[in-house]
């Protein structure tokens, strides 16, 4: 019962491991380190804070082995990690033959609004706005899909994170953009800017 136990939490924790791993390759890095390298660090200090904990649980469990413990606390770990790792995939609907800047505001909303208006403006709450970073569907009024037209702030990181405040404005506003470039100039080297202060609805995020 126990060699059944261990193998059963053994390949638990390590199927774990193995898909925490892939995820890692879509997180996006900060600085010059990748998300795997930073994410990575993680998984051996989880590794190694697992073989702490699990020699003091064996010194008040006794019957259960000690790798038996040590994938348990390791899978527990693991799946916490996943969970902090999670991103949404939002499926955002522009106008027709949209082109230009997308700004997504963190709001007071308690759900995503994600048909954005003709200034490329839509809305986050605030669990979504501090989760989401995989890039996402586009689709414009009619549902053709403009996936392939959208450009992200750079190859590791799709949104990028604005950050507007003006004495003239009593709340700050703060958006992931990326951008959605006609299809005949998707390689051109340039950016699209939206004024926030003067487009926002700040009854949504005051």
């Amino acid at each position: 019962m126990n060699q059944k136990l261990k193998i059963a939490t053994g390949i638990i924790s390590l199927g774990l491991l193995a898909t925490l791993v892939y995820k890692l390759t879509e997180v996006p890095g900060g600085m010059f380190l990748s998300g795997l390298f930073l994410g990575g660090m993680w998984i051996i200090i989880i590794l190694i804070v697992g073989f702490f904990l699990t020699w003091l649980t064996k010194l008040i469990l006794k019957k259960p082995s000690f790798w038996t413990i040590y994938f348990t606390i390791s899978a527990i770990a693991f799946t916490f990690f996943h969970y902090q790792l999670y991103s949404p995939t939002l499926t955002i609907v522009v106008p027709e033959n949209y082109t230009g800047e997308i700004n997504l505001v963190k709001s007071n909303l308690t759900e995503n609004s994600l048909i954005v208006d003709t200034n490329g403006i839509g809305y986050l709450n605030e669990w979504t706005f501090e989760k989401v970073y995989t890039e996402p569907i586009v689709l414009d009024i009619n549902g053709k899909d403009m996936s392939d037209q959208c450009v992200g702030y750079n190859p590791s990181k799709f949104f990028s994170l604005k950050h507007f405040s003006s004495s003239e404005i009593p709340y700050d506003i703060k958006s992931l953009s990326f951008s959605i470039f006609p299809e005949n100039k998707i390689g051109d080297k340039y950016f699209y800017g939206t004024d926030l202060a003067e487009f926002v609805d700040l009854e949504k995020i005051k």
